[in-house]
């Protein structure tokens, strides 16, 4: 009589790292797809290739005295958005912009950028939608993409869960560092135009699209909302060389009410005429649908206000012109620096 085979042992399996939810392959697969990417973002300064330890970039001589400077920023729910419509090409751009429109405020150029991919099993062809977007922002804003980390984490994220984590450097001459010390009242707030919500607010925002029926019911503005950070490299660096930019903000969390000031000495305030500018209709769905009260409008969002500079107030009109000969839109004067604006330090005044 044939002996009765043992009873199968679980203990006993042999385990690989794929069977753990960790596919290798995948990853080098994604390196591979992104290679070319990469490449097209290149400056003359970066060392090597991708694929080392570390992302190497030679400063040279182009400074005299150089500061660098550095930030770090996400999406946010954003991603979820992202996820819901199945499109993933454009929020790498958001990556870029919330990491290079900060740095762009003290007036450095930004130089290199690195990017971290976290999710719990890779999917190649979603992964690479998204760095193509950062490769993508990366161009917009003069960067270059040297470097990044890919890590699959299963029982960390669900199943086509994914967050993102972006790194800029920049530089600028020491002597030529805006940080606000020289803005005086009276000064003239320019403002610059979003290209929607940008990245931030998406908890409420989702909250307000779920109301309205969600995703499905509201495809088009849900792909309106996605549409990605606007990058202010381009309209903002070449006016450095030519007129005095008092100081500068990227209006992210916080909204108008809280970003501005931050550039502005503590002794003084900001004064924003709200009939200066007409916010995009998204904004006011946003408020209509989630009956969102307008000092948590101004609170949240950038209300079509992306980014500010603060200039003298006889040299706004030449910075309007140069802008406009540029190509670039512009808000026009949106407001101005005042010695008091109260506790808060801003005053706003309704359309």
């Amino acid at each position: 009589m044939a002996s009765k085979p043992p009873d199968h042992d679980p203990q006993n399996e042999r385990l690989s790292y794929r069977d753990a939810g960790v596919d290798i392959d995948a990853g080098n697969a994604l390196v591979d797809r992104i290679k070319p990417l990469v490449k097209a973002t290149t400056r003359p300064e970066v060392l090597g290739g991708l694929g080392g330890f570390g992302g190497l970039f030679a400063l040279g001589q182009k400074y005299r005295d150089p500061v660098l400077v550095s930030g770090t920023d996400g999406v946010g729910t954003k991603l979820l958005l992202a996820r819901a419509l199945d499109r993933h090409d454009t929020i790498g751009i958001d990556l870029v912009a919330m990491c290079v429109n900060d740095i762009l405020v003290t007036g450095a150029e930004p130089l290199f950028f690195l990017d971290y991919f976290a999710c719990g099993t890779l999917d190649v062809d979603a992964a690479a939608g998204v760095l193509s977007g950062i490769a993508e922002g990366c161009r917009q804003a003069g960067c270059a993409l040297i470097g990044g980390e890919t890590a699959e984490m299963p029982g960390m994220y669900g199943p086509g869960d994914y967050d993102l984590a972006g790194f800029t450097v920049g530089a600028v001459e020491r002597d030529r560092l805006i940080d606000g010390s020289t803005i005086r009242a009276g000064d003239a707030i320019i403002g610059l135009p979003s290209s929607g919500p940008h990245s931030n607010g998406y908890s409420l925002i989702r909250r307000v699209l779920d109301r309205a029926g969600g995703v499905a019911a509201e495809r088009e503005r849900a792909e309106a909302l996605l549409a990605p950070t606007r990058i202010y490299v381009d309209a903002v660096r070449p006016l450095l060389d030519t007129h005095p930019i008092r100081g500068m903000a990227h209006i992210t969390g916080g909204g108008l009410t809280e970003n501005i000031v931050r550039v502005v000495p503590d002794e003084l305030g900001i004064e924003l005429d709200g009939a200066s500018w007409t916010p995009p209709d998204l904004f006011g769905w946003l408020a209509q649908v989630g009956r969102i009260e307008p000092a948590e409008m101004r609170r949240t969002f950038n209300l079509g206000v992306g980014f500010v500079l603060i200039v003298q107030a006889d040299a706004a009109e030449a910075v309007l012109r140069a802008l406009d000969e540029a190509g670039e839109a512009s808000l026009g004067v949106i407001g101005r620096v005042i010695d008091d604006a109260g506790a808060d330090r801003v005053r706003y005044r309704d359309a």
